[in-house]
């Protein structure tokens, strides 16, 4: 039998309440039916026994009032009005003085009444007593007298409040305006809306004013005293948040947002917070999970190189939630991989089927023995030196590395019959103008050229930079501005696409499954993003203000412009609106050995430099930067002139 656990503080103010209204309905007011003394009293006591008892049968003073909502006030009328039937009842029975049917309904509505009004003044002096005006202390009295709350209690202390302005007075601003009133221990306060909309403009919701997006709104935020502007509009257009983002930073707040549930997981809690790195850049995320590619990789052998890296230790994660037959992560870097052994083992324990391997793609021995132990089905290569200036520097481990590893790799998947074999490749794989992106394009060359005899599937996918990447330089920017600056950039002028790591991983896995045999997958990654704009962001992402941006001239190998495309004019659409294939005609195999068999004796002479002029050899398109760069300037400065000319 469950315990009843009454508010007894509430039920002595529902008796006063009783009190008043017996008095003043059977004892003051005459009528036709009016009572003696002594039929006062029954009719009083009758009552209070009537309305208390089906209170307590109904549990409504087990109901925490502070949080209660249209539920509960529906629950104490239908409770009351059981009461009034039971009242009736026994009026009509019971051997005492009876009064009128409308005397006894006007009893028992007043006393509802009186009892919904007291609830819901607690619970408004409670939601709104987090207020630091005149009106949130006298709400605070109310409390006290109510409920008995001591003001000086650790739930209501006065510990300086940090005024806010919500931007967008939609149902997710209203909510988190209701947030931030209910809750005792915020340190936040909302003093305004702020909206486009002059329907909502100059009304008043939960008592805060709607103010206009208007060019004099910095002068009533002033007025008010905000310290923070919060957005709230999740369905608003990247470039819409952009602009309110640079606008309201400029005049000096300090800039939040608020993450509602209904955006995130189940369960998950809706909290303010600082803008993430990948919400500076002000575009939507790319999702590409979907059935097709979930079922493709169930069931499925699958080795991942370079697993301990940001982009392979990503597919990992998503391939482990696509229930695979067993997952093989190799890397040459134990501790990466190490990393992502243990969560992996957190995540799903005895589960998954994970195996790691320590090994070098460049190990032909070691990579046979990997593929006769676990012959796989699929083969996703992610391990690949990737960092521009230090390959310019190590020519000979580039193409060791990035083009001879790939190459054992597609020879071990024709030898033990593997099903695919998917290439991550990289936006500077076009036109390169470094080693790194020379031998990346390479090894697009090897993969198209398999795919004409080999029994394997091939595929390559070209993406962009990765956001937070080891070796990225959303790392560096982040050292820099943690030692108070400067932030170094190569270049003003340069510009990069840019994905999250979940994007990228997501697109080589679904291109992979879409791939019917040698196709070179590009990714409609959108606008291009400046760096110096990122670095900015990212400043101000930081709260401090007097951090300096130095320019330190380009590294070698690097360019202005990354492109994701050879040839723009030649593309072929997929199912995935976001997905094309580049046509790229596939060497001969003639080609290709010629290719391999000059750049083995380049790499065998033990000079970068010779290895350098034989890339060029073999990647006609490698080009050094100043033949790119002053090309891009040229048509930088061009495209200027005629934007003035117009």
């Amino acid at each position: 039998m469950k315990k009843f656990t009454i508010r007894w503080q509430l039920v002595f103010y529902d008796i006063i309440i009783f009190g008043l209204v017996e008095f003043l309905l059977l004892y003051l007011y005459k009528s036709v039916d009016t009572l003696s003394t002594f039929g006062v009293i029954n009719q009083a006591i009758v009552s209070f026994i009537c309305i208390f008892s089906v209170r307590i049968i109904g549990r409504v003073y087990q109901l925490i009032w502070r949080y209660g909502g249209i539920q509960s006030y529906i629950k104490l009328l239908l409770v009351d009005f059981a009461a009034f039937l039971v009242n009736l009842i026994a009026e009509r029975l019971l051997p005492i003085e009876s009064i009128t049917f409308a005397r006894l309904v006007a009893i028992s509505c007043t006393n509802l009444l009186g009892a919904l009004a007291i609830r819901m003044m607690y619970r408004y002096a409670f939601k709104c007593g987090n207020d630091i005006t005149i009106g949130g202390k006298i709400l605070r009295i109310l409390l006290k007298i109510f409920a008995g709350i001591d003001s000086e209690n650790n739930e209501f202390t006065e510990e300086p409040k940090v005024n806010i302005a919500i931007i967008g007075a939609g149902s997710v601003g209203v909510a988190l305006a209701e947030e931030l009133l209910a809750s005792r221990n915020s340190q936040y306060i909302p003093r305004c809306f702020v909206d486009i909309s002059k329907y909502k403009t100059n009304r008043i919701i939960h008592g805060i004013p709607v103010l206009l997006e208007n060019e004099v709104i910095f002068e009533h935020l002033r007025d008010l005293d905000v310290r923070e502007v919060v957005f709230a509009i999740p369905n608003a257009s990247d470039k819409h948040k952009k602009n309110l983002y640079e606008k309201y930073f400029a005049a000096g707040f300090k800039i939040k947002l608020y993450d509602y549930p209904i955006m995130q997981s189940a369960g998950s809690k809706r909290y303010m917070r600082e803008f993430d790195i990948e919400e500076l850049l002000f575009r939507k995320s790319i999702v590409m999970d979907d059935e097709n590619t979930n079922a493709y990789y169930q069931n499925k052998t699958i080795l991942v190189t370079g697993g301990g890296g940001s982009i392979g230790s990503e597919m990992l994660r998503q391939l482990a939630k696509m229930n695979p037959k067993q997952l093989i992560a190799l890397d040459i870097y134990e501790n990466g991989i190490y990393d992502v052994q243990m969560e992996l083992k957190m995540e799903y324990g005895n589960k998954l089927n994970f195996v790691v391997e320590i090994a070098s793609i460049t190990n032909e021995k070691a990579m046979h023995r990997v593929f006769k132990t676990y012959k796989p089905q699929i083969v996703i290569n992610a391990a690949a030196h990737k960092h521009v200036p230090l390959m310019e520097h190590n020519c000979i481990e580039a193409v060791e590395n990035n083009v001879f590893g790939t190459k054992i790799l597609v020879d071990l998947c024709e030898e033990f019959s593997v099903e695919r074999f998917m290439m991550v490749s990289t936006d500077k794989a076009v036109n390169p103008t470094n080693v790194m992106g020379a031998t990346k394009r390479m090894c697009e060359m090897i993969v198209g050229c398999m795919s004409t005899y080999g029994k394997t599937k091939y595929s390559s996918t070209r993406f962009g930079n990765v956001l937070g990447s080891a070796g990225s330089v959303i790392p560096l920017f982040k050292k820099q501005i943690a030692k108070g600056g400067p932030v170094t950039i190569t270049d003003k002028r340069i510009i990069r696409y840019f994905m999250t790591i979940p994007e990228a991983s997501q697109l080589v896995l679904q291109a992979g499954v879409m791939a019917k045999n040698g196709e070179l997958f590009v990714l409609d990654m959108g606008q291009p993003i400046k760096i110096l704009e990122l670095a900015q962001n990212m400043i101000r992402l930081s709260g401090v203000r007097d951090i300096e941006i130095v320019e330190t001239g380009l590294r070698p190998g690097e360019k202005l412009y990354e492109e994701l495309l050879c040839k723009t004019e030649e593309l072929d659409k997929t199912e995935n609106s976001l997905i094309f294939i580049e046509r790229d005609l596939p060497l001969t195999k003639d080609e290709l050995n010629y290719k391999l068999e000059m750049l083995r004796e380049a790499c065998d002479s033990g000079d970068d430099e010779k290895v350098r002029k034989a890339l060029k050899i073999a990647v006609p398109t490698f080009k050094t930067p100043d033949e790119i760069n002053v090309a891009d300037t040229l048509n930088d400065e061009l495209n200027k002139a005629k934007v003035k000319a117009k």
